[in-house]
């Protein structure tokens, strides 16, 4: 029987609900790359910005954080309970600006124990790393992720990349990716299917960095699910731009696309002046209406696909 894993345990696929498929909670960068706006330690922010999510009709969460960034489970789980949002937590590795500390420790081998041991037994407390012995929570991962930097991967994120797909042949567990604005994205999705991971399992992430409607359309053809992840960053490109995107490949046919923020800075949030988790319900769904997509196909964005990605089944 298929599944989804949250923090707080299996839920039936079909209770996920409205959900953003790359967000952020809780974590901080190395000392190295801190800020304070990208120091997201407030549990209490959390349950306030995920409360906003849930009165306008959010259900779920995809929260992308790993180890390398200060992954902790447990303050997620009581986030997820307190706030009655599903919340599926990460296993894997950033990019290795973040991660190579950490990952270029290890083997291949030992990378895939690491990562299905998280998959299917729990997540080790945190402070921690991956070798030794360490405690572990009850939480599970319930997603694989891996990382490349601008114009393809270091010898230590391929490494971590073909562990990953490993590592989902083993679990079956959906895999979700970082591309650096978008570069290396085709070769990461052939590089991964070409190693087992299957298509409708693999969401390929950042790519609104490119928003080339061709480019798109190839990646698309592939059978991966497209991340159109940066809505309210009007910085890197307007909200409408990002909209006539989603429209135009729903016109050609190309439907598997997931949405979301990725709003790993406190200034984006709303409790803080941002934007915030509520607006790609409350903002973003309206104006795809607007644009010619009716409720069918708005609720496969938000509903549907996020559901069929997520879900499988626990080897």
């Amino acid at each position: 029987m298929s599944i989804v894993r949250t923090v707080l345990g299996d839920i039936a696929p079909e209770t996920l609900g409205f959900t953003l498929a790359h967000e952020h909670l809780i974590g901080k960068p190395p000392p190295q790359f801190a800020e304070d706006d990208l120091l997201l330690k407030s549990e209490g922010d959390a349950v306030s910005e995920l409360k906003n999510f849930a009165e306008v009709g959010g259900n779920a969460v995809v929260e992308m954080t790993t180890a390398d960034y200060a992954r902790d489970v447990p303050t997620l789980a009581n986030i997820s309970e307190l706030s009655g949002i599903h919340i599926i937590a990460a296993t894997g590795f950033n990019k290795a600006k973040f991660a190579e500390r950490y990952s270029a420790r290890l083997g291949e081998d030992e990378l895939v124990s690491w990562m299905v041991t998280e998959l299917i037994a729990g997540i080790a407390e945190p402070p921690f790393f991956i070798q030794g012995n360490p405690r572990r929570t009850s939480v599970r991962a319930g997603i694989i992720k891996g990382s490349s930097s601008l114009g393809g991967p270091t010898v230590d994120e391929e490494k971590v990349l073909r562990a990953v797909a490993r590592a989902h042949m083993a679990t079956g567990a959906p895999v979700s990716t970082h591309t650096e604005k978008a570069s290396w994205a085709l070769e990461q999705a052939q590089f991964l299917i070409e190693r087992g991971v299957k298509p409708d399992k693999l969401l390929i992430g950042h790519l609104d960095f490119k928003p080339d409607l061709e480019f798109l359309s190839e990646l698309a053809s592939t059978g991966v699910y497209l991340g159109l992840d940066q809505f309210s960053k009007h910085k890197y490109l307007p909200d409408a731009k990002r909209v006539e995107l989603v429209v135009g490949l729903f016109e050609r046919g190309f439907e598997q696309i997931l949405l979301s923020g990725d709003l790993a800075r406190k200034s984006y949030w709303s409790v803080h002046g941002g934007a915030g988790f509520a607006h790609l319900p409350q903002k973003i769904r309206p104006m795809l209406r607007t644009l010619g997509l009716d409720d069918v196909q708005v609720k496969r964005l938000f509903v549907d696909n996020p559901r069929e990605w997520l879900r499988f089944e626990p080897a």
